[in-house]
């Protein structure tokens, strides 16, 4: 999945120093989080799904606990609207529920690929819900990053698969989130909101991990649920440092960075490479995620200094 960016909060500073903290962060994460995509794949052969997101979530929030509750206390789980967090969380959950599902018949590189449709509906989105102004080159970005997705999952060709949709799902339910995020983040502190998400993910997927809980067969199989919860928490961790030391608009071209990590251990791992078309639609994508991460700094930057935005 991509790197769930945290609620918007104002970098500590903007030095050299910090920025290169932030990028070293956002390296860490980039790095780490897709051994997390790979790992629930390898699992999912022989394990079902509310397994491996009951281990992915349960322990994501203990790690979330070890890290913030001794800094913070009980404050941690103080939230000034907690209905948002759980509507938040939810979000969350669903989209991360489509993606593992799909990952039983996709693979990781495809998956992925297809996921990070999700920035341009956020932007289809912005308009409607966030009241902002959406021009026509951005429309266009999306029009054609779109068409990138559409070219990987060929739709009508006998080859495609129908759980691609559930990676539309995740894409268009991490959106939604996204989305929420920017109308309410500045309520509360990025920490608490992780532990929020990591709270519901647990609590959900451990009222239904009983009913089909399979013991693990190795110690390798055991010790992969482990690092599942691991990983999530340490590599969203160092997301939000990042994103409190960095610029966004710096910060999240970084998060491409995936689709080369995921396909490198898609390779090691499972011996499958992307195909041609995979590759091509790949490319759209990502180039039309950067171009409407390009116009939205500029924009940004305009707003900030009080002069007209530039046509967008």
């Amino acid at each position: 999945m991509p790197l769930g960016t945290p609620p918007p909060t104002p970098p500590a500073t903007t030095g050299t120093r910090d920025t290169i903290t932030a990028f070293l962060f956002m390296g860490v994460a980039i790095t780490v989080l897709p051994f997390m995509n790979v790992a629930a794949k390898f699992l999912s052969t022989d394990y079902p799904t509310t397994q491996i997101l009951w281990a992915r979530y349960t322990g994501h929030l203990v790690f979330m606990l070890l890290m913030f509750m001794p800094r913070h206390g009980l404050s941690l789980l103080r939230a000034t609207r907690p209905g948002v967090h759980i509507v938040r969380s939810l979000l969350m959950f669903v989209s991360t529920v489509c993606f593992f599902t799909a990952l039983r018949w996709i693979p990781v590189p495809t998956a992925s690929a297809i996921n990070f449709t999700s920035p341009l509906i956020v932007t289809a989105l912005a308009a409607p819900f966030l009241g902002e102004a959406v021009g026509a080159r951005r429309w266009a970005a999306v029009a054609v990053g779109f068409a990138g997705a559409m070219i990987i999952i060929r739709p009508g060709d006998g080859e495609t698969h129908w759980a691609m949709l559930l990676i539309l799902g995740t894409a268009f339910s991490y959106a939604v989130y996204q989305i929420v995020t920017r109308k309410t983040s500045a309520a509360d502190t990025p920490e608490t909101s992780i532990t929020y998400i990591a709270i519901v993910g647990a609590v959900l997927s451990s009222i239904a991990v009983p009913f089909e809980w399979v013991t693990p067969h190795s110690l390798m199989d055991a010790g992969l649920f482990c690092l599942l919860g691991m990983i999530g928490g340490v590599g969203h961790y160092f997301v939000i440092r990042a994103f409190q030391l960095g610029e966004a608009s710096f910060l999240a071209p970084l998060n491409y960075g995936q689709l080369l990590m995921v396909t490198v251990l898609s390779w090691l791992v499972f011996g499958t490479f992307p195909d041609f078309w995979t590759l091509v639609g790949s490319t759209v994508i990502v180039g039309s995620g950067l171009y409407i991460t390009y116009r939205e700094s500029r924009r940004r930057v305009a707003v900030t200094r009080d002069q007209p935005a530039p046509g967008d």
